[in-house]
């Protein structure tokens, strides 16, 4: 199979970026697309929204771009299958995925993960997703085995965290992975979609890491975590009722997947404690048990549309991944 480090010199890199009538979050995101001392060869992005001004700031990219309108919002899942398929099919030999709220840390964020790339002869590779407002710590933590890295001190002296990534922001695929993997699901929506396609990539037995010296700018995914037993485990509880709906079926259908039914257990105990014991409500519970026992059933009604892809700051807790 060939490795992202394969295109380094002669090879297509394809930026693909997801939005949602955020025209200034995109605005800078691109402009340090563009910016980068290797920059990507071509920029796709996938507009949820279908919107005019969204238009005008793709037009204006200076690097070769695609800009893909859907009238349909796809969500953060079927935005990103839109655009990786969009990139497979202008040639792309890596494709980096980056998001609208972020940014790459610095000009050589891309040419890193390249180098780091080729260097490991790994099939992708993720930046260390740091917090916008404090660069030393990391916008959502790494498991690293039994432990939890929060700040980027925490990683190590290694170069490389192997067998961790961080979906989506600014992680980069070789097209041969992504042709392993497949494109994120679009059931899920928002939330979860870049859990379940770790998941694959475990399963396939791609190299993947995160390369310590890349970095990607995020805002900081805290707000919906809410730390139980002294802080020694957390549950994710977004505020808006439609994300957690949205976020409780997810889980519920990422702990019947292989590979991830041993979190079934754990999930389970943790949000029955939280809804009943901490918070004493049992409606929240019934309402958490319904969504969950839908995902784990594979029932997935049609999803809101008119939810917007909105914030993603915060996402789901499994096998090593968090982020979006």
């Amino acid at each position: 199979m060939p490795t992202v480090g394969a295109v380094l010199v002669d090879g297509r890199v394809v930026c693909v970026v997801v939005t949602h009538r955020r025209v200034e979050l995109l605005r800078r995101c691109l402009e340090s697309v563009a910016a980068q001392h290797r920059p990507p060869d071509h920029v796709v992005v996938v507009d949820n929204a279908d919107d005019a001004e969204t238009r005008r700031v793709v037009e204006g990219s200076p690097l070769p771009h695609t800009y893909l309108p859907s009238r349909t919002n796809l969500g953060g899942a079927g935005g990103y299958a839109y655009g990786i398929l969009t990139a497979r099919a202008l040639g792309a030999d890596a494709v980096w995925l980056a998001d609208d709220d972020g940014r790459p840390g610095d000009p050589w964020t891309l040419g890193r993960l390249l180098t780091c790339a080729e260097s490991h002869q790994l099939d992708a590779v993720s930046p260390a997703v740091v917090d916008e407002t404090d660069p030393g710590r990391l916008a959502f933590p790494l498991r690293q085995g039994l432990r939890w890295a929060r700040r980027v001190d925490d990683l190590g002296r290694s170069a490389v965290v192997m067998g961790a990534a961080n979906l989506f922001n600014g992680a980069l695929f070789s097209a041969a992975a992504l042709d392993a993997v497949g494109v994120p699901d679009p059931r899920l929506f928002i939330r979860g979609d870049e859990v379940e396609l770790h998941r694959r990539m475990r399963r396939s037995g791609i190299r993947f890491a995160t390369c310590v010296a890349a970095t990607y700018e995020h805002p900081q995914g805290r707000d919906d975590w809410r730390p139980l037993w002294g802080g020694r485990a957390h549950v994710l509880v977004p505020q808006d009722p439609a994300k957690r709906e949205l976020t409780y079926r997810n889980l519920g259908y990422l702990t019947a997947q292989p590979g991830l039914r041993w979190r079934a257990a754990p999930d389970a105990v943790r949000y029955v404690w939280f809804h009943l014991v901490t918070q004493g409500d049992p409606g929240a519970l019934a309402a958490w048990w319904r969504s969950w026992s839908a995902g784990r059933h594979e029932r997935f009604r049609p999803p809101r549309r008119t939810l917007p892809l909105g914030d993603k700051r915060t996402q789901l807790d499994h096998t090593g991944v968090a982020g979006r």
